[in-house]
């Protein structure tokens, strides 16, 4: 079911599985999916009883990634370290450098994560890195996986100067939907839990940011 719609950005409350095939084709699939590791009983979006994905279901991110592989120009994906083997055959990859660290693996404490790169070289002057250094931090929206939004807007600019439309399956808090208004793009975002639902609609109902509204992003 549609949960919120503007003119930018559309939300859906339901399980991507079932929204995806029913929606048409995007230039940009941009998501960060369930990791679906060591999540048991910590009461995750990917675990809770109430509506998220279960953890044992880790190729829940690879299988819909699939899926939209197929009605998407370009795709940009954050698999997270442990499930970045399982996803489909990527084109390219990058990573995002954390100098002060992302967590701890088993070797030591992780600085990057790594960005999955599907489709043809983008329409852009130039060549960028398909990597970043960041010292960014999230906001206040009480979401456990939340990506920094200026992550989200370097991906798009990454994507190219063609990208108008985005869908993100996994939408969480909406920074992907919020990125995207604010860089004048439309965005369709899926989130399963109705609470996240809330809040990345409380957040697409902000004003665009006057710094970014009519930015071009190629």
């Amino acid at each position: 079911m549609i949960y919120y719609q503007d003119d930018s950005v559309t939300i859906y409350h339901g399980d991507c599985r079932e929204i995806v095939p029913t929606l048409g084709r995007f230039d940009l699939l941009l998501t960060d999916p369930p990791y679906g590791v060591d999540f048991i009983g910590k009461g995750t979006k990917h675990t809770r009883p109430g509506g998220g994905y279960l953890s044992g279901d880790s190729n829940i991110g690879p299988d819909v990634v699939q899926t939209c592989l197929g009605s998407s120009k370009r795709a940009i994906v954050f698999p997270g370290i442990r499930l970045m083997r399982n996803y489909p055959q990527w084109d390219d990859c990058g990573a995002v450098y954390c100098p002060s660290g992302a967590g701890m693996g088993t070797w030591g404490f992780i600085c990057f994560h790594p960005v999955l790169f599907y489709g043809p070289r983008p329409k852009r002057k130039g060549m960028y890195p398909t990597g970043m250094q960041s010292f960014d931090t999230v906001g206040q929206t009480e979401h456990p996986c939340e990506k920094p939004i200026q992550w989200i807007r370097w991906a798009i600019r990454l994507a190219g100067n063609d990208v108008l439309t985005i869908l993100d399956p996994f939408a969480g808090s909406g920074t992907t939907g919020r990125a995207a208004k604010d860089l004048g793009l439309k965005a369709v975002l899926i989130e399963i839990e109705e609470r996240y639902c809330e809040i990345a609609a409380n957040r697409m109902a902000q004003e665009v940011l006057p710094m970014f509204g009519g930015e071009s992003h190629g």
